[in-house]
Parts: structure tokens; sequence; C-alpha cells
């Protein structure tokens, strides 16, 4: 009899729980039908994987068969889920990971191009930084992705916007009041207290790596740091398009020394075919 992975699932859960009558319950079985599969495991085998007959200690081969169910029921169910996800995006759902700028700016009129003519799609949105989006993408959590690059920088995935950084500050701060009077730089950073975000790393000054190794505070939500500037409690880098309906409170000022410029570019798996209503998202872009 060839060994079936239901035989090595037993087995794990058996070892796993170390008592037969455990596993059974948890598995959903009788104890003579597990005692069974077991027996029938290691006949293939040829060998004990249980020091006794209550099965709580394995043997030195028990132990090296573990590790490799282990293995093997941990991928059998990894691409179990797998096609389960494939099945859903081609009924209709569309897994999205995007920075958080992006959903303030392009995403809300692309959504909503996308459901006049695809109004049936469900659209599950993540808000997150782009190392998380293209962890995403590669670990299969998302479809597709939308990252933020400085421009020229990045060599995976299409441009699909681009514009410009500044400081998002308060306007009773330093920051504004240097600004109006002698001119907006990136150094006016140095006069505040700076609440990081990823986007800071994308400004090429020489200011800006030891502000950011003394930062206390860091966010990566962007309504988060509109609201933290508000409150006073520092400024920080943002792209003009985030904060085009600024409030009262804040200001945005453009320093030119560089001037810095971000894209944001869709990326996808290549290898990795997306269902209908994902690819349909996919051209959107």
């Amino acid at each position: 009899m060839a060994i079936k992975l239901e035989m090595l699932r037993t087995f794990r859960v058996v070892a796993e729980q170390g008592a037969l009558a455990a596993a059974a319950e948890r598995l959903g079985r009788t104890p003579s039908a597990v005692s069974m599969t077991l027996a029938q495991l290691e006949d293939h085998i040829g060998a004990p994987l249980f020091e006794t007959d209550r099965k709580n200690r394995l043997t030195p081969l028990g132990q090296r068969v573990l590790e490799e169910s282990s293995r093997a029921t941990d991928a059998f169910d990894h691409s179990l889920a797998a096609i389960g996800r494939h099945a859903v995006s081609t009924a209709g759902t569309v897994r999205i990971a995007v920075v958080p700028s992006a959903t303030i700016t392009i995403l809300p009129g692309i959504i909503a191009a996308y459901r006049l003519v695809r109004p049936d799609v469900r659209l599950e949105i993540s808000d997150v930084d782009s190392a998380a989006v293209r962890r995403r993408i590669k670990t299969d959590a998302a479809d597709i992705g939308i990252v933020s690059d400085a421009a020229g920088d990045a060599s995976d995935g299409n441009v699909i916007f681009e514009d410009d950084l500044g400081i998002l500050c308060h306007r009773d701060g330093a920051i504004f009041a240097a600004a109006a009077a002698g001119g907006p730089s990136w150094t006016l950073l140095e006069r505040e207290p700076i609440i990081a975000n990823p986007l800071c790393r994308l400004v090429d000054h020489p200011c800006i790596p030891p502000l950011l190794e003394g930062c206390n505070l860091e966010a990566r939500n962007t309504t988060a740091l509109l609201s933290f500037v508000r409150a006073g409690l520092g400024a920080t880098v943002l792209p003009r398009s985030a904060v085009q309906h600024l409030s009262q409170e804040v200001a945005f000022v453009m320093p030119a020394d560089p001037l810095t410029r971000r894209q944001l570019r869709r990326i996808r798996d290549e290898s990795r075919h997306l269902g209908p209503a994902a690819e349909a998202f996919w051209a959107s872009l």
C-alpha cells in the first residue's frame, strides 16, 4: 500500500497530541480507525514510529517522519488555500494591496470607474507600505499592488501616477514661519520633530538620515500623519496629491534642494495568472 497524505496527517496529529484518544477527537474519527491508519503507515515504512503504544514518545525515525509529514501537509494545505483564493478571484473578488497615500488620491476615482463596468466585483483593499505590498504580491496574498518610489528609482511595475513630495507642517510652527521668511528647504525639517513615514526615505538630502535615526514617532497611514501634524506633534513628508484639501491648521511646503518626485507603480506577479475580474482592474489602472 502506498503512503497517502491522510496517513501523514493522521500521524502528525497523533504525534502532536501525544495521545490516541485526543488525536481521534481532533480528527473526528474513532480511536480504532486512527490506530489502523498508523499501523498501515508503520507497515509501509517497515519500522515503528512510536516508542510505546501510548503514542507519547517518538522513535528517532518517528521524529524524522514527523518533520516530513509536517512539511507535506503544510504544503498541501497551502495549495488548497491558493486554489480557493484563485477560485474566488475568478468568481469576482480582487485583492489589492496599496500604499496609504494612493488610497486617498488615485484609488477612489479608479474604483468609481471600475464599478461602472464591473459592479458585481468585490474589491478587498489592504492599506500598507510599499515593502508590505511587495511581500503580499510575492506570497500571493494580493492580486495587484500599488507601490510608491522615488521617480526613476524603481525597476518593477508600471508608472501610473507621479507628483511632488514636500513637507507637511503646522502653520503655527517654526517650519512654516522659516519657509515664509527664507524659502523652502529640506533642512527646515530640523526645526521641528519629524514624524517618520516610508516616503521620508525617498528624499535624497543629507539632513534626512540623521533626523530619521533620532525620530521617536512613526506612522504609515496618511490620515494618521495628517492628524499628528494638525495636533502639533511635528512635521512629515507627504506627496502634494495627498494634501490637496488642507485644513487651516496645516500647510504644505515644497523644497527644491532637490525637488523630489514620487511615482506610484502598479505591480503584479507575472508568473501568476490573474482572474478575469483582477485582469480588468489591472487594465483600469
